[in-house]
Protein backbone atom coordinates (compact mmCIF):
# COMPACT_ATOMS: atom_id res chain seq x y z
CA UNK A 1 0.00 0.00 0.00
CA UNK A 2 1.38 2.90 -0.69
CA UNK A 3 2.88 5.33 2.30
CA UNK A 4 0.12 8.25 2.66
CA UNK A 5 2.91 10.16 4.60
CA UNK A 6 5.55 10.74 1.93
CA UNK A 7 7.07 14.31 1.41
CA UNK A 8 9.72 13.66 -0.90
CA UNK A 9 10.94 11.48 -3.99
CA UNK A 10 14.47 9.96 -3.32
CA UNK A 11 17.34 9.39 -6.16
CA UNK A 12 17.32 5.66 -5.27
CA UNK A 13 13.59 5.13 -6.34
CA UNK A 14 14.65 6.51 -9.94
CA UNK A 15 16.18 3.53 -10.67
CA UNK A 16 13.32 1.47 -10.05
CA UNK A 17 10.94 3.84 -11.82
CA UNK A 18 13.29 3.61 -14.96
CA UNK A 19 14.08 -0.47 -14.60
CA UNK A 20 12.32 -1.03 -17.81
CA UNK A 21 14.07 1.42 -19.74
CA UNK A 22 11.58 4.08 -20.01
CA UNK A 23 11.44 7.21 -18.93
CA UNK A 24 8.58 7.00 -16.59
CA UNK A 25 9.08 9.77 -14.36
CA UNK A 26 7.23 12.93 -13.14
CA UNK A 27 9.84 14.52 -15.10
CA UNK A 28 9.07 12.68 -18.51
CA UNK A 29 6.89 14.17 -21.33
CA UNK A 30 3.76 12.14 -20.40
CA UNK A 31 3.65 13.24 -16.84
CA UNK A 32 4.35 16.93 -17.80
CA UNK A 33 2.63 17.06 -20.82
CA UNK A 34 5.20 19.01 -22.58
CA UNK A 35 6.90 18.15 -25.80
CA UNK A 36 10.01 17.22 -25.96
CA UNK A 37 12.37 20.28 -27.86
CA UNK A 38 16.56 20.86 -26.88
CA UNK A 39 18.70 23.43 -29.00
CA UNK A 40 20.42 21.16 -31.60
CA UNK A 41 24.14 22.25 -29.44
CA UNK A 42 22.63 19.81 -26.68
CA UNK A 43 20.92 16.76 -28.26
CA UNK A 44 24.52 14.36 -27.95
CA UNK A 45 23.58 15.32 -23.85
CA UNK A 46 20.39 14.98 -24.00
CA UNK A 47 20.01 11.84 -21.73
CA UNK A 48 23.27 12.55 -19.66
CA UNK A 49 22.11 14.11 -16.08
CA UNK A 50 21.95 17.66 -16.58
CA UNK A 51 23.43 18.58 -13.47
CA UNK A 52 27.15 17.95 -14.12
CA UNK A 53 26.71 18.87 -17.84
CA UNK A 54 25.29 22.45 -16.33
CA UNK A 55 28.55 23.10 -14.41
CA UNK A 56 30.90 22.23 -17.26
CA UNK A 57 29.13 24.60 -19.22
CA UNK A 58 29.96 27.01 -15.97
CA UNK A 59 33.13 26.13 -15.46
CA UNK A 60 34.08 27.12 -19.31
CA UNK A 61 32.82 30.69 -18.82
CA UNK A 62 34.99 31.41 -15.87
CA UNK A 63 32.36 32.82 -13.96
CA UNK A 64 34.08 34.31 -10.30
CA UNK A 65 33.14 32.42 -7.28
CA UNK A 66 30.56 34.93 -5.79
CA UNK A 67 28.50 34.37 -9.08
CA UNK A 68 28.56 30.52 -9.13
CA UNK A 69 27.50 30.53 -5.71
CA UNK A 70 24.43 32.52 -6.78
CA UNK A 71 23.87 30.34 -9.47
CA UNK A 72 23.73 27.24 -7.81
CA UNK A 73 21.82 28.82 -4.93
CA UNK A 74 19.41 30.27 -6.77
CA UNK A 75 18.64 27.26 -9.28
CA UNK A 76 18.15 25.07 -6.46
CA UNK A 77 15.14 27.43 -5.39
CA UNK A 78 13.72 27.58 -8.57
CA UNK A 79 13.97 23.51 -9.22
CA UNK A 80 13.00 22.73 -5.99
CA UNK A 81 9.97 24.54 -6.28
CA UNK A 82 7.05 22.31 -6.73
CA UNK A 83 3.38 23.04 -8.45
CA UNK A 84 -0.16 21.73 -6.55
CA UNK A 85 -0.55 18.65 -6.61
CA UNK A 86 3.52 17.57 -7.02
CA UNK A 87 5.58 15.29 -4.60
CA UNK A 88 8.61 17.33 -4.22
CA UNK A 89 11.82 15.42 -5.12
CA UNK A 90 14.63 15.60 -3.56
CA UNK A 91 17.98 17.52 -4.52
CA UNK A 92 19.77 14.25 -5.55
CA UNK A 93 16.81 13.05 -7.82
CA UNK A 94 16.73 16.56 -9.15
CA UNK A 95 20.60 16.58 -10.01
CA UNK A 96 20.55 12.82 -11.58
CA UNK A 97 17.68 13.46 -14.20
CA UNK A 98 18.29 14.08 -17.91
CA UNK A 99 18.76 17.12 -19.58
CA UNK A 100 16.35 16.75 -21.55
CA UNK A 101 14.02 15.81 -18.60
CA UNK A 102 15.03 19.34 -16.70
CA UNK A 103 14.06 21.47 -19.56
CA UNK A 104 10.91 19.95 -19.08
CA UNK A 105 10.51 20.28 -16.25
CA UNK A 106 11.54 24.56 -16.03
CA UNK A 107 9.57 25.25 -18.94
CA UNK A 108 7.96 28.85 -18.28
CA UNK A 109 5.14 27.78 -19.26
CA UNK A 110 4.12 25.11 -16.73
CA UNK A 111 3.46 27.77 -13.73
CA UNK A 112 6.84 26.93 -11.88
CA UNK A 113 8.45 29.47 -12.64
CA UNK A 114 6.01 32.10 -11.61
CA UNK A 115 5.13 30.40 -8.45
CA UNK A 116 8.98 30.96 -7.56
CA UNK A 117 9.11 34.45 -8.60
CA UNK A 118 6.15 35.20 -6.47
CA UNK A 119 8.27 33.56 -3.53
CA UNK A 120 10.75 36.06 -3.78
CA UNK A 121 8.44 39.63 -3.51
CA UNK A 122 9.52 40.30 0.11
CA UNK A 123 12.93 40.34 -1.16
CA UNK A 124 15.16 43.78 -1.92
CA UNK A 125 14.90 44.89 -5.97
CA UNK A 126 19.11 44.17 -6.50
CA UNK A 127 18.42 40.58 -4.81
CA UNK A 128 15.42 39.84 -6.66
CA UNK A 129 17.11 40.55 -10.07
CA UNK A 130 20.39 38.93 -8.62
CA UNK A 131 18.33 35.42 -8.60
CA UNK A 132 16.70 36.05 -12.30
CA UNK A 133 19.89 36.72 -13.65
CA UNK A 134 20.89 33.20 -11.90
CA UNK A 135 17.51 31.52 -13.37
CA UNK A 136 17.86 33.24 -16.71
CA UNK A 137 20.91 31.60 -17.44
CA UNK A 138 20.08 27.98 -16.61
CA UNK A 139 17.38 28.72 -18.88
CA UNK A 140 18.95 30.35 -22.29
CA UNK A 141 21.01 27.53 -21.59
CA UNK A 142 18.24 25.07 -21.77
CA UNK A 143 16.68 27.39 -25.01
CA UNK A 144 14.33 29.18 -22.97
CA UNK A 145 13.75 31.88 -21.70
CA UNK A 146 12.29 34.55 -19.33
CA UNK A 147 8.53 35.38 -20.34
CA UNK A 148 7.83 39.14 -21.02
CA UNK A 149 5.23 39.13 -17.94
CA UNK A 150 7.84 38.42 -15.80
CA UNK A 151 9.25 42.11 -14.76
CA UNK A 152 12.18 43.08 -13.34
CA UNK A 153 11.73 45.79 -10.53
CA UNK A 154 13.60 48.96 -11.15
CA UNK A 155 16.20 50.17 -8.60
CA UNK A 156 16.00 53.24 -7.09
CA UNK A 157 19.21 54.86 -7.88
CA UNK A 158 21.11 55.79 -4.78
CA UNK A 159 24.42 57.75 -4.10
CA UNK A 160 27.07 55.85 -3.31
CA UNK A 161 28.04 56.18 0.41
CA UNK A 162 31.58 57.55 1.12
CA UNK A 163 32.93 57.82 4.79
CA UNK A 164 33.56 62.01 5.06
CA UNK A 165 37.65 62.67 5.98
CA UNK A 166 37.27 63.12 9.64
CA UNK A 167 35.41 59.42 9.67
CA UNK A 168 38.38 58.52 7.18
CA UNK A 169 41.05 59.22 9.96
CA UNK A 170 39.02 57.98 12.97
CA UNK A 171 39.27 54.72 10.95
CA UNK A 172 42.62 54.63 10.44
CA UNK A 173 43.31 55.53 13.92
CA UNK A 174 40.90 52.54 15.51
CA UNK A 175 42.59 50.37 12.85
CA UNK A 176 45.96 51.50 13.90
CA UNK A 177 45.55 50.66 17.22
CA UNK A 178 43.44 47.88 17.20
CA UNK A 179 44.57 44.35 18.75
CA UNK A 180 42.78 42.77 15.74
CA UNK A 181 46.15 41.32 14.09
CA UNK A 182 45.38 42.08 10.54
CA UNK A 183 43.31 45.37 10.98
CA UNK A 184 45.57 47.49 9.99
CA UNK A 185 46.64 45.79 6.83
CA UNK A 186 43.07 45.26 5.83
CA UNK A 187 42.10 49.12 5.90
CA UNK A 188 45.07 50.11 4.70
CA UNK A 189 44.96 48.17 1.18
CA UNK A 190 41.04 48.76 0.47
CA UNK A 191 41.52 52.46 0.97
CA UNK A 192 44.49 52.62 -0.95
CA UNK A 193 43.71 50.16 -3.36
CA UNK A 194 39.79 50.03 -4.23
CA UNK A 195 40.02 46.13 -4.56
CA UNK A 196 36.70 44.52 -3.77
CA UNK A 197 36.79 42.16 -0.56
CA UNK A 198 36.64 39.26 -2.29
CA UNK A 199 40.13 39.76 -4.45
CA UNK A 200 41.38 40.98 -1.03
CA UNK A 201 40.74 37.76 0.15
CA UNK A 202 41.84 35.86 -2.66
CA UNK A 203 45.15 37.83 -3.32
CA UNK A 204 48.41 35.83 -2.48
CA UNK A 205 51.47 36.73 -1.61
CA UNK A 206 53.11 35.70 -4.78
CA UNK A 207 50.79 37.61 -6.41
CA UNK A 208 52.29 41.15 -4.66
CA UNK A 209 55.81 43.10 -6.11
CA UNK A 210 56.30 45.44 -3.53
CA UNK A 211 59.67 45.92 -5.18
CA UNK A 212 57.21 47.56 -7.98
CA UNK A 213 54.59 48.81 -5.92
CA UNK A 214 52.03 46.75 -7.41
CA UNK A 215 49.90 43.46 -7.26
CA UNK A 216 47.87 41.48 -9.24
CA UNK A 217 44.63 40.69 -8.99
CA UNK A 218 43.56 36.85 -10.52
CA UNK A 219 40.22 36.20 -11.88
CA UNK A 220 38.60 39.53 -10.82
CA UNK A 221 34.99 39.94 -11.07
CA UNK A 222 34.33 39.13 -15.00
CA UNK A 223 37.11 36.45 -14.83
CA UNK A 224 39.89 39.45 -15.86
CA UNK A 225 43.51 39.46 -14.13
CA UNK A 226 44.37 43.44 -13.68
CA UNK A 227 46.65 45.46 -12.07
CA UNK A 228 46.38 46.81 -8.42
CA UNK A 229 49.20 50.08 -7.20
CA UNK A 230 50.61 50.35 -3.61
CA UNK A 231 51.46 53.60 -2.19
CA UNK A 232 55.17 53.68 -0.20
CA UNK A 233 52.45 53.57 3.18
CA UNK A 234 50.90 50.63 1.74
CA UNK A 235 54.34 48.67 1.31
CA UNK A 236 55.03 49.78 4.54
CA UNK A 237 51.57 48.18 5.96
CA UNK A 238 52.07 44.91 4.17
CA UNK A 239 55.92 44.69 5.42
CA UNK A 240 54.88 45.00 9.12
CA UNK A 241 51.95 43.06 9.04
CA UNK A 242 54.48 40.08 7.23
CA UNK A 243 56.21 40.36 10.73
CA UNK A 244 52.79 38.99 12.59
CA UNK A 245 51.79 37.30 9.70
CA UNK A 246 55.21 34.76 10.28
CA UNK A 247 54.26 34.22 14.09
CA UNK A 248 50.84 32.90 12.90
CA UNK A 249 52.05 31.25 10.24
CA UNK A 250 54.68 29.08 13.25
CA UNK A 251 52.07 29.14 15.98
CA UNK A 252 49.60 27.49 13.52
CA UNK A 253 51.15 25.88 10.38
CA UNK A 254 48.16 26.46 7.86
CA UNK A 255 48.00 23.62 5.20
CA UNK A 256 49.18 24.59 1.91
CA UNK A 257 45.54 25.84 0.63
CA UNK A 258 45.89 28.75 3.03
CA UNK A 259 49.99 28.96 3.15
CA UNK A 260 50.29 31.27 0.25
CA UNK A 261 47.14 33.56 1.61
CA UNK A 262 48.42 37.07 1.79
CA UNK A 263 46.34 37.80 4.55
CA UNK A 264 45.93 35.12 7.11
CA UNK A 265 43.18 35.22 10.14
CA UNK A 266 44.40 34.32 13.95
CA UNK A 267 44.13 31.08 13.36
CA UNK A 268 46.64 30.85 10.47
CA UNK A 269 43.27 30.23 7.81
CA UNK A 270 42.80 32.84 4.24
CA UNK A 271 40.54 35.84 5.40
CA UNK A 272 37.06 35.17 4.48
CA UNK A 273 34.51 38.74 3.31
CA UNK A 274 32.19 37.60 6.13
CA UNK A 275 35.45 38.18 8.39
CA UNK A 276 36.24 41.32 7.06
CA UNK A 277 32.63 42.73 7.60
CA UNK A 278 33.00 41.52 11.31
CA UNK A 279 36.06 43.83 11.73
CA UNK A 280 34.08 46.46 9.80
CA UNK A 281 31.71 46.59 12.24
CA UNK A 282 33.90 46.41 15.08
CA UNK A 283 36.01 49.17 13.72
CA UNK A 284 32.14 51.28 13.08
CA UNK A 285 31.99 51.65 16.94
CA UNK A 286 35.45 52.04 18.00
CA UNK A 287 35.16 55.27 15.64
CA UNK A 288 31.91 56.29 16.09
CA UNK A 289 30.53 55.88 12.78
CA UNK A 290 27.11 53.96 12.35
CA UNK A 291 27.50 50.25 11.09
CA UNK A 292 25.27 50.99 8.38
CA UNK A 293 27.84 53.16 6.64
CA UNK A 294 30.93 51.05 6.99
CA UNK A 295 31.44 48.19 4.72
CA UNK A 296 34.28 47.16 1.96
CA UNK A 297 31.98 48.62 -0.49
CA UNK A 298 32.49 51.50 1.00
CA UNK A 299 35.59 52.48 1.46
CA UNK A 300 35.98 50.91 -2.93
CA UNK A 301 33.64 54.57 -3.14
CA UNK A 302 36.00 56.47 -1.21
CA UNK A 303 39.10 55.18 -2.96
CA UNK A 304 37.79 55.86 -6.14
CA UNK A 305 35.81 59.76 -5.42
CA UNK A 306 39.45 60.56 -3.50
CA UNK A 307 41.25 59.26 -7.24
CA UNK A 308 38.85 61.88 -9.22
CA UNK A 309 39.01 65.13 -6.57
CA UNK A 310 42.48 64.49 -6.80
CA UNK A 311 42.28 64.84 -10.78
CA UNK A 312 42.63 61.09 -11.79
CA UNK A 313 40.32 60.79 -15.33
CA UNK A 314 37.27 58.69 -15.60
CA UNK A 315 38.71 56.01 -18.08
CA UNK A 316 42.32 55.43 -15.35
CA UNK A 317 39.95 54.94 -12.17
CA UNK A 318 37.80 52.44 -14.56
CA UNK A 319 40.68 50.22 -15.10
CA UNK A 320 41.83 50.55 -11.53
CA UNK A 321 38.30 49.60 -9.80
CA UNK A 322 38.18 46.29 -13.04
CA UNK A 323 34.78 48.09 -14.03
CA UNK A 324 33.81 46.38 -17.88
CA UNK A 325 31.90 49.30 -18.50
CA UNK A 326 32.36 52.56 -17.78
CA UNK A 327 29.07 53.54 -16.59
CA UNK A 328 29.66 51.62 -13.18
CA UNK A 329 32.47 53.86 -12.87
CA UNK A 330 30.50 57.48 -13.54
CA UNK A 331 27.78 55.58 -11.00
CA UNK A 332 31.01 55.79 -8.37
CA UNK A 333 31.79 59.33 -9.01
CA UNK A 334 28.41 60.62 -8.24
CA UNK A 335 30.36 63.46 -5.79
CA UNK A 336 28.45 65.70 -3.85
CA UNK A 337 27.40 69.93 -5.57
CA UNK A 338 29.87 71.16 -2.74
CA UNK A 339 32.94 68.57 -3.73
CA UNK A 340 32.58 69.34 -7.63
CA UNK A 341 32.87 73.51 -6.51
CA UNK A 342 35.92 72.43 -4.51
CA UNK A 343 37.40 70.23 -7.41
CA UNK A 344 36.61 73.21 -10.61
CA UNK A 345 37.89 75.57 -8.68
CA UNK A 346 41.00 73.85 -7.69
CA UNK A 347 41.60 73.13 -11.00
CA UNK A 348 41.03 76.70 -12.42
CA UNK A 349 43.70 78.17 -9.62
CA UNK A 350 46.13 75.65 -10.84
CA UNK A 351 45.31 76.63 -14.40
CA UNK A 352 46.16 80.53 -13.65
CA UNK A 353 48.79 79.75 -11.58
CA UNK A 354 50.96 77.98 -14.71
CA UNK A 355 50.07 81.05 -16.99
Amino acid sequence: MEDQNRTEIDANEWADINADGKLATPFSEAALGVPFSLPSRLMRLADLPWHGCYEMQLASEKKSEHTLRSYRTSTKQFLTTVLPGELPPSWDALQAISVKEISRWVDPNNGRLDLWVQSLSSLSPSTINARLASVSHLLNWLGHRIPDWVTRPQKGRSLPKTLTHREIDRLKEAAETSENPFANVVITLLLETGMRVSELCALNRSDVDLDDLSATVREGKGGKDRLVLFTTITVQTIQAYNLVRKQIILRHSPMDEHRDALILNRRGRRLTPRAVQKLMDSLADRSDIPRSKLSPHTLRHNFATGLLERGMDLVSIQRLLGHSNISTTRVYLEISDQSLREIYHRAQKSRWESL
